[in-house]
This record gives structure tokens, sequence and C-alpha cells, in this order.
């Protein structure tokens, strides 16, 4: 883990195939929203992918998780250096809240709130098929949310794949079989 990792920073499951997982990060608001849509901000912490500005607009996200930092750390077999997922937003409301289709495994939904001088960051990805895919994104969240917390501190993250694979354990741990 990284020093941007907290206890509290852990996902939950509010309901069994429903991930939250929050994080504070700086604000304003309007800055953390242009993480979440500008295509170029959220690559580098996510996914590459321009979208629109209004719901039932689809648009292509764009992982190369190898990009996210340097070094990448050592990539898991199976997965490639880049992967393509179809989205559609359905729900677009600045600078507040999006929400978008996730493939064929349910939604996310993305939830700013002032808090302070930070904005709370509450992301909530809902129905997942099995305990692999939830424990994946889970994982996943979790490290990508690192990846943003440390991009908006103005700081250098740890290696992606590094933290993503102890994530993994750790969730795997923490996860009732």
């Amino acid at each position: 883990m990284n020093s941007t990792t907290k206890p509290e920073a852990y996902g939950e499951l509010p309901e069994p195939r429903t991930l939250k997982i929050q994080r504070l990060l700086p604000g304003p608001i309007e800055r953390i929203w242009a993480y979440l849509t500008d295509s170029e901000l959220r690559r580098k912490w996510l996914a590459a992918g321009d979208m629109g500005t209004e719901a039932g607009v689809p648009f292509e996200l764009v992982w190369r998780n190898d990009e996210l930092t340097d070094p990448p750390g050592k990539s898991p077999a199976g997965f490639g250096g880049e992967h393509r997922m179809q989205s559609l937003i359905t729900e677009f409301d600045p600078p507040r809240k999006l929400s978008i289709t996730w493939n064929s495994t349910g939604d996310v939904t993305f939830e700013l709130e002032p808090k302070g001088k930070g904005v709370l960051l509450t992301i909530v990805h809902r129905c997942f098929p099995d305990r692999a895919t939830l424990l994946k994104h889970m994982a996943g969240w979790h490290m990508h949310l690192d990846v943003l917390v440390a991009r908006a501190s103005g700081e250098e993250p740890t290696p992606f794949w590094d933290g993503w694979s102890g994530l993994m354990k750790e969730y795997d741990a923490r996860l009732p079989a």
C-alpha cells in the first residue's frame, strides 16, 4: 500500500453486489469534476475517452494502466496493455453527479460533495456477477483512486500494478467467501 491509503479508504459492500468507495480530494469541486469528465485528466488516473455532456450519450473508455505510473509495476498475467469498454452516460449533473453504464456488469455513479477546502468523491459500482469480478474491481477502484489522490495532490503515485496486486490479496482476505 502507499501513503495515500488509509484504513477508511477501503471499499465497502452496502449491498451484496454493490461496491462503495470514497476519497477526500483537494478542491475545488470543479477541478475534481474535470478529473471525471475530461479525457486527458481522467487518463492520468483511470481511463481516456471523450465523453459528452448529457444523459444518453455513448462513449468509450480506454485503459492503459501501464501508463498510469512510472514505473508501472509488474502487470499480472492476463492483463494486456490496453482495454476498451463501451459506455453510456445515464446522468450528467455538473459538478455533482455523473452516472455511466459499465459494460454488461451494471453501472457506476460518481458523486462529488464539497467538504471544507476538499471534495468528497463517492463511487458506487453496482451489479457484480461474481466474487472474482468484485475482487478485481475493488482492488482496481482502490488503486485508481490512490493514483487520483496523488495526481490531484501534486504527488507521484506508487507503481499501479504492485499496489493493485497487494490490494487484491487484502480484499480477498477481507471479503467473506
